[in-house]
């Protein structure tokens, strides 16, 4: 009789093998995805923070190097100038010394003509030293005013731009903003018009301003969003917490946002998001802003 052929006990399994295999590779996308995700965050190994940083100071240093040319341009016409001046006083000593003579001196009328002629010429020449050092002074008046308009642009603090990302708005919301920084609040009823009081607990408390801000915001459906600037934390407490108080919003109906830095306050990103509202007859408003 014939023997059954055995099943099995030749075969080598290669399922284990496969799967350790599969394991190394998902183990192997993760830390490539991990790796490629942490470096977003950075530009060739420096923060975005160090980035704005470094563009800011080549701005500044661009400005600076200007104003060093500028300056440079405006020493000669200095120089020359107080030569032109010194000149200037020379000629008229000699104009005043041929002339006392002319009056004094009792010589032949061609000596006197020959005084006088050179007196023209002198006298002429005074004339063009006199223009041309008025139009240096105006050359130079223009650079003194170009160097002050650089020197006032490079002391301004860039702006501090606002963007929508991390608030938490849903499409149609309307925000109503308020700046919050070291003892005080600004409010923001449009974007011409901002009321500033102090954030001290009794003077959010008594101040109608604030009041009537919480109910129009409350009236029209928005949402309170802070501005917090580095030094703001304590004024935002305070602002906000009276919001919850005595008008009623939901922890969901305010939002904060940091806004580093000293510059003013742009939110030209949160155009179709922005609320506004007139302000009412009587809160006292902040003077605009001079464009640089």
């Amino acid at each position: 009789m014939a023997r059954r052929r055995g099943h099995g006990s030749d075969e080598i399994l290669m399922i284990p093998f496969l799967d350790i295999l599969c394991s190394l590779i998902g183990v192997l996308v993760l830390i490539i995805v991990f790796l490629t995700v942490s470096q977003t965050s950075q530009t060739e190994g420096r923060t975005q923070e160090e980035v704005d940083r470094a563009i800011l100071y080549k701005s500044l240093n661009q400005r600076k190097k200007k104003e060093d040319a500028a300056a440079e341009q405006a020493q000669p016409l200095l120089t020359k100038l107080a030569t032109l001046e010194k000149e200037t006083e020379e000629k008229k000593a000699t104009a005043a010394r041929l002339r006392k003579l002319v009056s004094e001196a009792d010589a032949s009328k061609l000596l006197s003509q020959n005084l006088l002629k050179e007196l023209d010429n002198l006298l002429l020449e005074i004339t063009g030293f006199t223009q041309e050092a008025k139009t240096m002074k105006a050359q130079i008046a223009e650079l003194a005013a170009e160097i002050k308009k650089r020197t006032l642009v490079a002391n301004t603090p860039p702006p501090v731009i606002i963007q929508p990302a991390g608030a938490g708005t849903p499409t149609g919301t309307k925000n109503f903003f308020v700046e919050a920084s070291g003892g005080k609040i600004v409010m923001y009823w449009n974007k011409e018009q901002q009321t500033q009081i102090s954030s001290a607990p009794e003077v959010i408390i008594a101040d109608t301003s604030y009041e009537t801000f919480l109910k129009k915001v409350k009236e029209l459906g928005g949402k309170l969003v802070f501005l917090i600037r580095d030094d703001g934390l304590g004024s935002y407490n305070n602002a906000a917490g009276w919001a919850q108080q005595t008008n009623e919003f939901a922890p969901s109906d305010i939002a904060k946002l940091p806004a580093p830095g000293r510059g003013k306050i742009d939110l030209s990103m949160f155009d179709q998001f922005l609320g506004t509202m007139p302000a009412p007859e009587g809160v006292p408003l902040l003077p605009p802003t001079p464009a640089p």
